[in-house]
């Protein structure tokens, strides 16, 4: 298999300047060590406090709800924001547990749905892209899947190099390679290797090939990426759906692999992908990660979070 993309034993950076991200990893791998149960009721409280905190992100979580769920009246939707906060609250736990605890307490409550699906798609040596979105439990649901198959990741790297040290490190305990987001010819050598990479294409890309597509009925600045790791590494695409249930277990979910996916054309594939990632986050709504802009382009160039406070 491939191997990652930089060497997980490179020397840690030290100099003055990454002292206060260490501060952070020595906080964060001393929460990783708490008992479960009571970093749950930690995340609660710390979602409470990020509510409160982050006014910008509050707003931009609002204007999300309110294009996204038209439908429901402003009271369901302040119940949506506050049950959204408390998720990330609890994925911060979770998190660091996923990188520098241990993940033993979860592995007694979680139940995986269609693992056979993914063992299909790999059958014929092919490789396989394993779809998702950023949703709360991305990291430990990442984690609890690797007890059952290899799997590699591919992510956006830390602008603070102690962080993406300590991340990188803590995410090649389990995760089979990382590749960032701009090492496509190691994630397509990954795939053609018959690798099964991770991959969440759903937030508003800065760079690379997008097109507009529907997401909750909103026009989406989308990723092509599916339809092109897809072509280049003849690989099948799985849909990998996670959720935290409210007993604290986790669902796991992995769909048939794509019919006829690729297809000839990028913009139909970025839509269907993009449909099976708005049916995710319609299951588990307030596990979804709305502090992201992801309407931030809009084809008129109008600016829908102008309001947003």
């Amino acid at each position: 298999m491939a191997a990652p993309s930089s060497s997980a034993d490179a020397r840690p950076p030290l100099g003055p300047r990454q002292w206060p991200a260490w501060l952070g990893i020595g906080l964060a791998a001393l929460a990783a060590r708490l008992p479960w149960p009571l970093q749950r009721a930690l995340g609660r409280l710390l979602g409470d406090l990020l509510r409160v905190a982050l006014g910008s992100r509050r707003g931009i979580a609002r204007r999300n709800l309110q294009l996204c769920f038209p439908a429901l009246d402003d009271d369901a939707r302040a119940t949506l924001l506050r049950a959204h906060f408390h998720a990330l609250g609890t994925g911060f736990f979770e998190f660091a547990r996923a990188w520098w605890g241990t993940v033993a307490p979860m592995r007694r409550d979680v139940v995986i749905e269609g693992l056979e699906h993914l063992q299909a798609a790999r059958a014929d040596g092919r490789g396989v892209l394993l779809v998702s979105g950023h949703f709360t439990t991305l990291e430990i649901c990442g984690r609890l899947l690797c007890d059952h198959v290899p799997l590699a990741g591919m992510y956006r790297p830390h602008a603070a190099g102690a962080m993406e040290w300590a991340v990188r490190r803590g995410r090649l305990r389990y995760a089979e390679a990382m590749f960032t987001k701009h090492d496509l010819r190691g994630s397509v050598r990954h795939l053609k290797r018959g690798g099964v990479l991770w991959y969440a294409p759903d937030q508003d890309p800065s760079r690379g090939d997008a097109v507009y597509v529907p997401f909750f009925g909103q026009p989406a600045h989308s990723l092509t990426s599916t339809h092109q790791l897809a072509r280049m590494a003849g690989a099948a695409v799985v849909l990998f759906q996670h959720e935290r249930r409210a007993d604290g277990g986790y669902t796991l979910r992995l769909s048939p692999a794509l019919a006829d996916f690729p297809s000839a054309d990028p913009h139909a594939d970025t839509a269907r992908v993009m449909a099976g990632i708005e049916a995710m986050a319609r299951t588990a709504p307030a596990q979804y990660l709305w502090i992201h802009r992801r309407f931030k382009r809009q084809p008129d160039g109008s600016d829908v979070y102008r309001d947003a406070g």
